[in-house]
């Protein structure tokens, strides 16, 4: 079944299972539930579907997922074109970075192969979407929490693990964004700041769990908790 094919439903598990797979968080319906904000049953429901269709595996308990080899495939175009899409409506039509997300939701699953090839061939060479994740799925860039680094060291912001939309509002007032470079001004356990020029922008540390940066010095990787991204209304993909 192509990508076209799948349903609503079946592209947003596909979506936010990718994201676990590809943030290295464990892939289980626990995890998944809590990224989708749906319940237990609801999701043991459709990951049965995805298990007979063919896109998943489960282990004998059921507690563990893994893509097959159709629905990794599957996952990485669906979630390579939303991200497309978030470049093309940012770059070409305008929409805020911050609103954006949800706009390129709506839209990806009504999208025709023709308005797809329209997309692709107008964003040109872009590497990312606008929140950092890489439209080339493949080539995501290890990062280090923010909420990790230390005073005095040089960041530069790479994505925002976290794309839910009162998240990414959040981080926009605050000036936060990806390819920023600056320095850690502080970071006390309650808030980080970094500074960039004569601007200096502040976010909780709950918050910079979810930003992942390049740092020197850098501290070890870490991959955060996924009870640590829950903040806004989903997961990020």
């Amino acid at each position: 079944m192509p990508p076209a094919q799948v349903t609503a439903a079946e592209q947003e598990y596909l979506e936010s299972l990718f994201w676990l797979y590809e943030a290295e968080l464990p892939m289980t319906g626990a995890n998944l539930a809590r990224a989708m904000r749906l319940s237990a049953p609801t999701v043991h429901e459709m990951l049965g579907r995805l298990e007979r269709d063919g896109y998943i595996d489960r282990t004998a308990n059921g507690r563990r997922i893994a893509f097959t080899d159709e629905g990794r495939e599957h996952a990485e175009q669906i979630v390579g074109r939303h991200r497309m899409i978030e470049r093309f409506l940012t770059d070409v039509v305008g929409i805020p970075w911050d609103d954006v997300h949800e706009e390129a939701e709506k839209l990806e699953y009504a999208m025709t192969p023709r308005f797809e090839a329209y997309i692709r061939s107008t964003v040109g060479d872009a590497q990312t979407c606008p929140h950092g994740h890489p439209i080339s799925v493949g080539q995501r860039i290890d990062g280090v929490p923010l909420a990790d680094c230390e005073i005095g060291a040089t960041v530069t912001i790479l994505r925002f693990e976290n794309e839910a939309e009162d998240l990414l509002h959040y981080l926009k007032a605050a000036g936060i964004e990806p390819g920023l470079s600056g320095t850690v001004a502080d970071n006390d356990g309650e808030q980080v700041q970094v500074t960039a020029g004569e601007t200096t922008a502040s976010i909780t540390f709950s918050v910079a769990e979810t930003v992942s940066v390049l740092a020197d010095p850098s501290p070890p990787p870490r991959t955060a908790l996924p009870v640590q991204l829950v903040l806004g209304g989903r997961y990020g993909r």
